[in-house]
């Protein structure tokens, strides 16, 4: 049993220095002018957690069917992003998960996953593929059609922060928490303000509690399009509204 004590020691001293530093980034004070959402806004988004899930149903035949990848927020698993998912394969999309569980950040080896699973869809199916990302999940999409436009058709962000400051939003204490690293320096190399060479949508809303609308709307050089939506941030992943606008979106030639 002794023989153990330093390993066990060990392994608890890391835990704690690890425990303290997410503490430390989580405790960071917000930056100066850099506004996020009212607290009003951010209680509403509540009131959506009860009712998101089962709330798509929108029946619309697509137009030009392809492959479509959902990504989901941050903490969040791609059973959120279901009814969403039913609506497009119902419409005639073929539908693929991201295939990575919960949404838990960015990491080389995640990332790298993706960027090969996009390729491997879009060769299987001969055509490239629509990415539609729902907040992180906007920036996963973002960065790999800038790095891989080959096979991605178009990417629609819903509630994705991508313009302006990084804190601008009602998130990035936990998000720092959760990942262990600052916003302003994820493990990847990145630009999530530069638009990609293919069509990108920012859908976003007014109404958002988690995400500064502005960020999510971003500035003209930054997007093809921008949509506004009144829903909650949650709401994004299963509202009807949000699901028809995105069906609408991937019907549109580019």
């Amino acid at each position: 049993m002794n023989n153990g004590r330093p390993i066990t020691e060990a392994v608890t001293g890391s835990l704690r220095e690890a425990i303290a530093r997410r503490t430390a980034l989580a405790r960071e004070p917000h930056p100066e002018g850099v506004r996020t959402p009212s607290r009003e806004l951010m209680l509403a988004e509540l009131r959506s957690l009860y009712r998101g899930a089962h709330r798509a149903q929108v029946v619309r035949a697509a137009a030009r069917p392809m492959p479509v990848m959902l990504l989901p927020g941050f903490g969040s698993h791609p059973r959120r992003m279901r009814p969403m998912a039913d609506a497009l394969a119902a419409a005639g999309h073929q539908v693929h998960e991201w295939g990575l569980g919960f949404n838990l950040g960015p990491s080389e080896q995640n990332f790298g996953y993706l960027m090969r699973r996009v390729a491997v869809i879009a060769r299987e199916s001969w055509h490239p593929v629509a990415l539609v990302g729902w907040s992180l999940g906007g920036l996963f999409a973002r960065e790999i059609a800038r790095r891989q436009p080959g096979v991605v058709a178009k990417v629609i962000t819903m509630g994705t922060p991508f313009s302006g400051d990084l804190r601008a939003n009602n998130a990035w204490r936990a998000y720092q928490f959760v990942t262990g690293h600052s916003v302003d320096n994820p493990p990847i190399d990145c630009d999530f303000a530069a638009k990609p060479s293919v069509p990108t949508v920012a859908l976003w809303s007014p109404r958002d509690g988690i995400v500064q609308p502005r960020a999510a709307c971003g500035w003209r050089h930054e997007r093809d399009r921008e949509v506004a939506i009144r829903c909650s941030h949650l709401d994004f992943a299963s509202a009807p509204e949000v699901v028809s606008e995105v069906l609408r979106q991937l019907d549109v030639k580019e």
